[in-house]
């Protein structure tokens, strides 16, 4: 169908924006990395490989300066997280809102990042009017829908997911509104107008709990393969992604493969892996090792184009209000620290960091009854304009302790960004981390230990560092 009216600003600004952009062997722009001497993003190490690396976004944190400088800074790729659904785009019958939505894609094309269209199919956030239409309109509804919203966007939009989520754990279909009165030909239909509506996205299907093999991802994989022989069109499968912390799937690699071999890119799209908060430095390692595996994972195999994290900030995460008592599963922390997992993506996409480690102990006894503690800082982990610490206390005393204090003074070029296990405050220069309220007891002989992210402009030496029992 014609290109709508009213879209001409974005398809000039998207043309601007191609200049000064690579091009992968897909056929997708993205940013080309920087020649300056500034330690390179992960969207322009991901470009270096012929891949994205992005975030998802939603409307309400484009007003958080912050926020929109890490992503229009850091990435090469935004999806528009909610705002392109059907709830939002057609909240009435025949009645169509691109606002919201038009704002993110704005966003994008002035940062000159790509954009992947999510999602013009799928049972959920839908508008209340749907489930009144009869089954013999439905299927003209999908049509009529799929052809204004992927139309409003032809030419901004590189991917859509054009079906969400249509399956069940066991592979059976999902029993939406859309299967229950279109049938099992609703999908392939839904695919057939996003080409007529827009020839040149790359159209994909898209899903949780299918990045290992099994019957979920058996039951897509067959879909895939029936389209693919039937000529009905389908480029992509995305692998949503929203992991367990310690259990990505061993056949991930494996799984990817075996779609790339039907023909069809892959892309890891809605990328998070979730633990039991609060955070140390045991969980943060095995995260970051489980998003060293995946973005592996992609990168062993052609057709994996491309990872989107979603959202890259744990204060922007939809984890803990769905998952209660998880979180802390994306590569960012609530303050814009880089957490472990940040530098483990950071080095499997090829960037360079060095690791050091080194140890000082202080000992300082306070108190009128004698009670005291040690303190142990150790450099864990260095890196261009960063690094990560650990603080061991010991009880030194003939007592159990009931709470402790750290004290450093930071060098000129050192900050204390992301902390876990401790309370920091810092005055100029002058750090002092307490106890947690679950930390704050340690019996005689025994150990709390805190870490954290910082960043560093100089050599980050070692400082002086003091304890007490409080």
């Amino acid at each position: 169908m014609p290109a709508p009216a009213g879209r001409a600003r974005r398809v000039l600004a998207a043309t601007a924006a191609a200049a000064v952009v690579g091009t992968l062997a897909v056929g997708m722009a993205v940013a080309a990395p920087s020649t300056t001497d500034a330690a390179p993003t992960l969207g322009q190490l991901a470009a270096a490989k012929g891949r994205y690396f992005g975030s998802a976004t939603d409307n309400p944190t484009l007003t958080n300066a912050p926020y929109t400088a890490v992503l229009g800074g850091e990435f090469n790729q935004i999806t528009v997280g909610n705002t392109q659904k059907w709830m939002y785009t057609e909240p009435s019958r025949g009645q169509f809102d691109y606002t919201q939505a038009d704002r993110i894609v704005d966003f994008a094309q002035a940062h000159n990042q790509v954009v992947r269209g999510h999602t013009l199919v799928w049972h959920n956030q839908l508008p209340g009017w749907i489930d009144t239409v009869p089954a013999g309109e439905l299927l003209g509804v999908v049509r009529n829908h799929i052809a204004n919203v992927a139309g409003h966007y032809r030419g901004d939009v590189v991917h859509w997911d054009v079906v969400n989520e249509a399956f069940e754990e066991d592979g059976t279909r999902r029993q939406s509104v859309f299967q229950q009165k279109i049938g099992d030909g609703y999908i392939a239909e839904a695919f057939k107008a996003a080409r007529a509506a827009d020839p040149n996205a790359e159209l994909y299907y898209n899903d949780y709990n299918i990045e290992g093999i099994g019957a979920k991802s058996d039951a897509v994989y067959n879909l895939v393969r029936s389209f693919k022989q039937q000529g009905i069109p389908i480029d992509g499968v995305g692998l949503q992604a929203h992991l367990v912390l310690g259990q990505v799937p061993s056949t991930l690699r494996q799984n990817i493969q075996r779609f790339a071999d039907l023909g069809v890119d892959v892309a890891i799209t809605e990328l998070d892996i979730r633990m039991r908060t609060p955070r140390d430095a045991t969980k943060d390692a095995q995260q970051a090792a489980d998003y060293r595996a995946v973005t592996n994972a992609c990168l062993a195999v052609t057709r994996c184009v491309g990872i989107t994290v979603w959202d890259f900030s744990d204060g922007y995460s939809w984890i803990p209000s769905v998952f209660p008592g998880e979180g802390a599963a994306l590569i960012y922390d609530e303050n814009f620290g880089k957490k472990p997992a940040y530098w483990a993506v950071y080095e499997a996409l090829g960037g360079t960091t060095t690791t050091t480690t080194t140890t000082t102990t202080t000992t300082t006894t306070t108190g009128g009854n004698g009670t005291g503690c040690t303190a142990t800082y150790r450099v864990t982990g260095q890196w261009h304009g960063g690094y990560q610490a650990e603080v061991t206390v010991r009880n030194t005393a003939t007592s159990a302790t009931t709470g402790w204090a750290v004290r450093w003074t930071l060098a000129q070029g050192q900050t204390v960004g992301s902390l876990w296990n401790g309370v920091a405050t810092t005055s100029g220069r002058d750090v002092t981390v307490r106890n947690a309220d679950y930390n704050g007891r340690i019996a005689v002989g025994g150990t709390a230990s805190f870490g954290f992210t910082g960043t560093s402009t100089g050599a980050n030496p070692v400082p002086t560092i003091t304890c007490a029992t409080t």
